[in-house]
């Protein structure tokens, strides 16, 4: 069937399964409500989304959705909004697409109805609709993908760590998902443009924005290879609420979340808290105790056992990856010769002196070790360069001079 077109009271009369009508309705529902209302996703739900409509547009709906939508449902710019948004290369992608992130947003819904519509979790609900900007497909590229997130006031040490572990998640084949905020956002998502991978960022505001202004460019970079993604149609300004709704969507499109840096009070906590609500994997990168954009990552970590330390991408894999195979490697350590050896060996090391060489006999003795097991290790200890003779006897091996230029 032919897209539906004119004023909405005439749109809503042709048949509720075409696609293009279903669009059209979805769009119009996210202009007119805002993101995160979990009893207007109920009833959409319940009714579906052109049932929905019709029921606003008659007046029919039930009383709190009606009053949720206020003066909004008087208006109609579904048309307008997806016209815009095609003309900014992006799409309206709806829950009846093949192209809906079904996989990742499924926690949420399990999150609706379980903790029904309480305040604290009121927001943890599907999305009505996603505006995206960009070439790939949403499921595809948030299929494999963590979240970096973090403060807005970020330290040079934040910044190099939030890209680092975004540039090691690339070339493992994970997308880093965040904000595009200034400071952690901005550095996690450089990292992985730095490795040559995609990165999607979720706004508060319409696809169609580049907010914070600062990062204009970042986000058309983003949009060379990767996503932007927002529940707000077209044109929407970047509202407090927004932000704040908005966390709980970059906590679900991603298998985990990694909070850098963050200040007592920073939006990222928000982030983090909603992904251990949602069931998601939490991480946390700790900072110096001294630091006041760690004291909200250190407070993470003392009240939430669940949340764990990470260091590196390798770590952070292991919390988010595949059971039993993405496992993180120890911490590389400098070989040491005397790592090997025997307690005896070890014993008469420590007895030789730096300067005089003494004999075996007398190591033996503050060795406290028999002579013969002296004289059995002397040789092995010589043989690592680790002591030397001398005409007086052994003593610790000077260290060799090293040739010039070396």
């Amino acid at each position: 069937m032919s897209a539906p077109t004119g004023s909405l009271a005439a749109a809503v009369a042709g048949d509720p399964a075409d696609p293009e009508l279903v669009r059209r309705a979805r769009a119009w529902l996210s202009r007119t409500f805002e993101p995160g209302d979990g009893e207007v996703v109920r009833w959409v739900e319940r009714s579906g989304p052109v049932a929905a409509v019709r029921a606003l547009v008659a007046g029919t709906a039930p009383a709190g959705v009606r009053r949720r939508a206020g003066r909004r449902s008087g208006t109609d710019q579904s048309l307008a909004d997806l016209a815009v948004a095609a003309r900014a290369g992006a799409r309206l992608v709806v829950p009846e697409d093949a192209e809906w992130p079904r996989a990742a947003l499924h926690c949420l819904t399990v999150a609706q109805h379980r903790h029904g519509s309480t305040d604290r979790t009121t927001a943890l609900v599907p999305p009505l609709a996603l505006w995206v900007r960009g070439g790939p497909r949403l499921d595809e590229l948030v299929d494999r993908s963590v979240a970096v997130v973090g403060s807005r006031a970020s330290t040079q040490y934040g910044d190099h760590v939030a890209g680092d572990l975004s540039a090691g998640l690339a070339t493992r084949g994970w997308t880093t998902v965040s904000g595009a905020a200034t400071g952690i956002d901005a550095a996690a998502h450089r990292g992985a443009l730095a490795a040559g991978a995609p990165t999607v960022a979720v706004l508060a505001c319409g696809v169609d924005r580049a907010y914070p202004q600062g990062n204009a460019r970042l986000i058309a970079r983003i949009l060379e290879d990767g996503l932007v993604v927002s529940e707000s149609p077209p044109g929407c300004a970047p509202l407090g609420h927004r932000f704040l709704v908005r966390n709980r969507l970059i906590a679900a499109l991603a298998q985990g979340t990694v909070v850098v840096e963050a200040a007592a009070r920073s939006g990222s906590l928000a982030t983090a808290k909603r992904a251990l609500d949602l069931g998601r994997p939490v991480m946390a990168v700790p900072g110096p105790v001294t630091a006041a954009t760690s004291v909200g990552v250190h407070q993470l970590l003392r009240s939430e056992r669940d949340v764990q330390v990470v260091t590196s991408a390798a770590e952070v894999l292991e919390a988010v990856g595949r059971f039993g195979v993405d496992l993180a490697g120890p911490p590389p350590r400098p070989a040491d010769v005397r790592d090997d050896l025997s307690d005896v060996a070890r014993r008469v090391l420590d007895a030789c002196p730096v300067r005089t060489g003494v004999p075996p006999e007398r190591l033996a003795a503050v060795a406290g070790c028999a002579e013969l097991d002296a004289l059995r290790v002397l040789p092995v200890l010589e043989l690592h360069g680790l002591v030397e003779r001398t005409p007086t006897g052994w003593r610790v091996a000077r260290p060799q001079p090293q040739p010039h230029g070396a």
